[in-house]
């Protein structure tokens, strides 16, 4: 088993290093790409052609694409760059995927729609991007979808991780700076913080089971079983505001024995945060599809942030 792993140094991809290693033999690219056993190879989905000469030199059975376009703002004055990484560079790797029968990882987001109303929302749920990012990545899936390759696509929202920056670690930066006591933080947008270290154990589960099915239907013996190819929800359970993840934040920072300046978090609707890409106010994600399908339980939003704390503070 040969899996090809795109931006293997961003947070998705730092951790589906650890989670796909013991699924075969693990080739991890960045931008800057690598020299090995396979020659030369691109690992920068601005360059379309090298990406498509790096999959087929590799020749791989899995293709996990953890590369992406997300300066949300800045893909409204440069949509073109953004287009090209969150669109067409899918739309390559689903077209060398589907040549060499290969299954497709792809990551999406809550911002393929436009946030109306409360209700979580459902794979089937009509898109309506309010943004440039929000376009490009639904453009994206688009390409894989159409171009009939094993697929799966994993929507999800809000991503941290312990590895580089984050909203919670930015809350504490703020909080422990002296002359600061009080935050205003966002309390109208609402969705559920996802770890990417979730995101990485779940990607592997699915994997286990694509390759399952697909052994059982070399062997004819998938009457009964639905194809799990397709888009899924990926989010943890519950929901919360910005205001409510930054509460949480310090709250659990404090109760660890850190020393916080501020007293007050406030509490402010989008309107008074004006950005160059509008946000949608509804991110909750349903998960149901994904457990259903998969056979997962997945954890409280709250649980997965308290592990990140724990292991940022050292605590």
């Amino acid at each position: 088993m040969r899996i090809l792993l795109l931006g293997k140094n961003g947070q998705v991809g730092w951790e589906l290093q650890r989670a796909l290693a013991p699924l075969g033999e693990l080739i991890a690219l960045d931008r800057q790409g690598e020299t090995g056993p396979y020659g030369v190879l691109c690992g920068d989905l601005a360059d379309l052609d090298g990406l498509a000469r790096a999959v087929r030199a590799v020749a791989p059975d899995i293709i996990v694409n953890a590369a992406a376009w997300t300066a949300v703002d800045k893909a409204e004055s440069e949509p073109d760059m953004a287009r090209r990484i969150n669109a067409e560079a899918p739309a390559v790797l689903a077209r060398e995927a589907a040549a060499l029968g290969a299954w497709l990882v792809h990551y999406s987001t809550d911002y393929v729609f436009d946030g109306s109303g409360t209700t979580p929302w459902a794979e089937t749920d009509a898109v309506a991007p309010l943004n440039v990012y929000g376009q490009t990545k639904w453009e994206g899936e688009q390409a894989i979808v159409q171009s009939g390759c094993k697929h799966l696509i994993f929507r999800t929202s809000w991503v941290y991780a312990a590895r580089g920056a984050n909203f919670a670690k930015t809350m504490l930066r703020l909080a422990r700076e002296r002359e600061r006591e009080a935050l205003n933080v966002i309390n109208d947008q609402t969705g559920a913080p996802t770890g990417a270290d979730l995101l990485a154990d779940v990607t592997a589960h699915a994997l286990r089971v694509a390759l399952l099915q697909d052994e059982a239907r070399l062997g004819a013996r998938l009457e009964a079983q639905p194809e799990v190819s397709g888009i899924y929800h990926l989010a943890p359970a519950g929901e919360v505001t910005w205001w409510g993840y930054a509460t949480f934040v310090i709250e659990q920072a404090r109760a660890m024995g850190e020393a916080l300046q501020v007293t007050t978090i406030t509490p402010i609707p989008t309107s008074a945060y004006p950005t160059p890409a509008q946000r949608p106010l509804n991110s909750r994600l349903a998960n149901q599809k994904l457990q259903s399908v998969f056979g997962l339980h997945l954890p409280a939003w709250q649980d997965g942030v308290r592990r990140m704390l724990t292991e940022t503070l050292g605590k």
